[in-house]
């Protein structure tokens, strides 16, 4: 079953970049495994913003887990989506020029639509 034959969706909140590259590991293992069989956005904010600039994920390797940058494309080639904070991106200066292809900027509004045309969430 792939993520357009489920009516299963998943919001994941990611928060975490290279201050915890761990912690953001572990958000985007999540979204890969969900994005192959559900309709899966990635939503994120804080320091994770830098993961969404093209060459944010380059090198970031957490000890004995897969690297950013090979969860971050098999996530994208599953069909997810990465929205990026609007109010994050404003206030780091990120505009859509510099984000990776995959990558929108969406607010709390998306967001919370998201949620309540049935997506459950991840934190």
């Amino acid at each position: 079953m792939t993520a357009t034959q489920t009516n299963e969706k998943y919001l994941i909140n990611a928060q975490d970049g290279t201050n915890n590259i761990e912690r953001a590991t572990i958000s985007y293992i999540l979204a890969v495994s969900s994005s192959k069989t559900c309709e899966t956005v990635l939503f994120v904010s804080a320091e994770a913003a830098a993961l969404c600039i093209k060459g944010g994920v380059e090198g970031l390797v957490s000890e004995g887990l897969e690297s950013l940058a090979d969860l971050q494309a098999a996530f994208l080639q599953n069909g997810g989506k990465i929205w990026l904070c609007r109010a994050c991106a404003v206030a780091k200066g990120i505009t859509t020029a510099d984000l990776i292809e995959g990558v929108e900027i969406a607010g709390a509004p998306d967001s919370m639509a998201f949620l309540a045309s049935g997506a459950k969430l991840l934190a």
